[in-house]
């Protein structure tokens, strides 16, 4: 039996791993297959990985029928919220169940400046005052940093500050400038950061998570107040988990409920988890 594990996450890697050190898949016949688009480097995981997306498959339900997938373990970014979705549909169409796992939001804590948005134009009115702008919200399309960064100030234009783990997918406009970095990051870092850059908003998504939360706490110390996009809706997913421990209970339930009903066996009792 085949578990497809939609990954691009530290969180997708740990799951993985912990699985195999737990030898949730020593017998039985169960394996994971996980998926990743490619776009910052190839994870080690102990099992099979498939990178490129499911485009060079005709699509995510030809995967599934093609590799007798009998459930979808969604542990993608919360904001890739198309993968996401297509993953709750194709599995309702399959007949099969589709689990998701995001890391908790992060909450505002005190001393905080936090403004909440739901949408890049809002965020982009708002950041008109503000001189200096540190961008941590992943892959940016041409309108959305054009609109940043074109934003006339009485003296000058706004500085833009884009920092990505992969290499923009764009070519940024000549005052944007580009900072590679992947996580985590230590508090003096992001603080070195901010003053280096004389950073006066940070722009950040609700992603949640230790690895990068350095940044808020630096905001926190520094009085720079935060854009915080939050997160989209998703549909509702068979089950859900926001910790690691959690995950690892649910799916070793339904792969022992599995076992004992028969690896043939269609339908296992969902409300297991």
């Amino acid at each position: 039996m085949k578990i497809l594990v939609l990954g691009g996450t530290a969180d997708a890697r740990k799951v993985v791993t912990q699985a195999y050190a737990q030898n949730l898949f020593k017998s039985g016949g169960h394996e994971l297959v996980y998926s990743i688009a490619g776009l910052v480097r190839t994870p080690s995981v102990p099992c099979e990985v498939i990178s490129g997306g499911f485009t060079q498959f005709d699509g995510l339900a030809t995967y599934i029928k093609a590799n007798s997938i009998q459930a979808i373990l969604d542990i993608t970014h919360p904001f890739a919220a198309q993968m996401s979705t297509t993953a709750v549909n194709v599995a309702k169409l399959q007949d099969i169940p589709c689990w998701r796992f995001h890391r908790e939001a992060w909450l505002k804590k005190v001393g905080d400046d936090w403004h909440y948005f739901q949408d890049w134009n809002s965020v982009v009115q708002a950041a008109r005052p503000y001189k200096s702008l540190l961008l941590t919200v992943g892959q940016v399309n041409h309108a959305e940093i054009a609109q940043l960064s074109s934003t006339e100030k009485a003296a000058a234009k706004t500085k833009v500050v884009l920092r990505t783990a992969a290499p923009p997918r764009i070519d940024l406009p000549q005052d944007v400038t580009w900072v590679k970095a992947i996580g985590p990051f230590t508090l003096e870092n992001e603080k070195a950061l901010m003053l280096t850059y004389q950073t006066d908003l940070l722009i950040s998504k609700n992603s949640g998570g230790v690895s990068t939360q350095a940044k808020l706490d630096a905001a926190r110390a520094l009085a720079i107040p935060v854009f915080m996009i939050e997160r989209p809706v998703l549909p509702s997913a068979t089950a859900e988990f926001s910790t690691i421990e959690s995950c690892l209970k649910g799916l070793e339930h339904w792969l022992r409920e599995r076992t004992l009903n028969g690896t043939n066996s269609q339908k296992v009792n969902q409300d297991a988890f």
